[in-house]
């Protein structure tokens, strides 16, 4: 099954590898990706009337919204961005121009579908730097032109003697293909000639929507006024292949199709995650800056409900895009904002908080584990350390109750915790004579316990 025909369970499932709980939010987002795949399936008129269902999670920080959205992502391969909404609110009621998310979410999609097509003509693209590496190698002999040649004269039968240099060189060109293939020209140098890499000249343009919506890239027009400079290089054979290789790939890739390509797969199957959408949520008062709160959301409205935004690659539509945005909400609720943006939000799901089962299971079953990632690190060094489960329990004890004394901000402070545990082996590591290190939860209480008792040094330290 291919990865946009995923069923629901089979998504949730896949995100379980990476996110522990939020059972109902994988729920929400299952259903919400299925949806998409469900409306590229119906009739074309029907599907252009179906709307994405976009989604409202609320709940502190570190309880795995981002991870969901950003997992979700590439899971269906889709274009994705993550952007704070009160971005827009830091420079008074203008911002920062909200229509730049679609802008940068069409950059993020070309780069992608760019990358995908240079991976398709690697293979072409290493053959061909294979040849221009034999040519530098073996600089292919001037064509001599002879008197017969000039006047249109056939050659008499038995004539060999222009033949043999050729086959001589042919013979010594394909040894010294067999030569590089083995590897055996590695350590040699050879003078490439590559493309000078110069910024544009800083040109400052005032306006209040930015320089994309006059359809410029200053970039480009400057690189045609002013010719590409290119300067020689000595690097070694590997290098040069790898060099010449992408700049073979990048002649290869037919710009125009991924543009294009890119364009559908963010009006298709984008996503944008909006974070902080509860500082966009004005207060009681009618004054100052939630003026300019109430303002973004007006800005959000059209981009979120669907219209035609101007990019440097052409109009591109967000009906269809995928909202997913996010707030802890705890001095305000969803129902404060404008009515016209939430009926655009249907889709509410509160996060669960973290306790100390949480906490344990974040540690040790995803794929990506805390714990996992500092055995892998520390056996770099030639360090086994072994993270005993007492240990593991009273790691998740320390960080609930260090949550619960300062600022809650959920599965993050097991990174502090960690990286303060671990100080000690990180730093010695490539000193230790006794490569195990075993850590049980008496270690864990004699390198936290101070800190966890003083809450003034815990809110600097963990």
């Amino acid at each position: 099954m291919s990865q946009k025909a995923l069923t629901p369970r089979e998504i949730v499932e896949k995100l379980d590898q990476h996110i522990i709980g939020q059972g109902d939010a994988k729920r929400a987002v299952a259903i919400a990706l299925r949806n998409r795949w469900r409306r590229q399936n119906v009739g074309k008129e029907l599907a252009e009337e179906i709307a994405p269902k976009n989604i409202i999670m609320i709940g502190p920080t570190g309880v795995g919204k981002t991870e969901i959205a950003r997992r979700l992502a590439k899971l269906d391969n889709s274009p994705f961005l993550k952007i704070e909404a009160s971005k827009f609110t830091e420079v008074g009621y203008v911002g920062r121009d909200v229509e730049s998310m679609i802008r940068d979410l069409v950059e993020i999609a070309v780069n992608m579908v760019k990358s995908e097509e240079q991976e398709n003509v690697r293979g072409k693209a290493a053959e061909i730097a294979e040849e221009r590496i034999l040519d530098i190698l073996l600089p292919p002999r001037p064509v001599e032109r002879k008197v017969s040649d000039l006047i249109g004269e056939t050659p008499e039968e038995g004539t060999s003697e222009a033949e043999a240099p050729e086959l001589q060189e042919d013979s010594t060109r394909e040894k010294l293909r067999r030569l590089l293939k083995e590897g055996k020209l590695d350590s040699r140098f050879v003078d490439l000639e590559v493309a000078e890499v110069r910024n544009s000249p800083m040109i400052e343009i005032f306006t209040s929507s930015g320089v994309e919506d006059m359809g410029l890239n200053i970039k480009e027009m400057f690189g045609n006024i002013f010719p590409q400079k290119k300067k020689l290089r000595r690097v070694k054979v590997p290098e040069a292949l790898e060099i010449l290789a992408q700049e073979e790939a990048q002649k290869l890739v037919d710009m125009d199709k991924v543009i294009k390509t890119a364009v559908d797969r963010v009006e298709q199957s984008g996503i944008i995650f909006l974070d902080e959408i509860d500082k966009i949520v004005g207060s009681d008062g009618a004054h100052g800056p939630d003026v300019s709160r109430e303002g973004v959301q007006r800005d959000l409205l059209p981009i979120v409900e669907g219209s035609n935004v101007n990019t440097r690659y052409g109009m591109v539509k967000t009906d269809h895009v995928l909202f997913i945005a996010a707030g802890a909400f705890s001095a305000s609720k969803p129902s404060d904002l404008i009515p016209e943006l939430q009926g655009r939000f249907p889709i509410r799901v509160e996060m669960d908080p973290l306790g100390k089962e949480e906490f344990i299971r974040i540690l040790t079953e995803p794929h990506n584990a805390l714990i996992k990632q500092y055995v892998e690190m520390l056996a770099t060094e030639g360090v086994e350390v072994v993270i005993q489960e007492e240990a593991i329990a009273e790691i998740a004890e320390v960080a609930v109750v260090v949550n619960e004394r300062t600022e809650n901000i959920g599965a993050r402070r097991l990174y502090t915790i960690m990286e303060t545990l671990l100080d000690e082996v990180s730093f010695d590591a490539p000193d230790l004579e006794e490569k195990k290190v075993v850590i049980d939860a008496q270690y864990v209480q004699d390198k936290l316990s101070d800190i966890v008792e003083d809450e003034d040094l815990s809110r600097y330290i963990l």
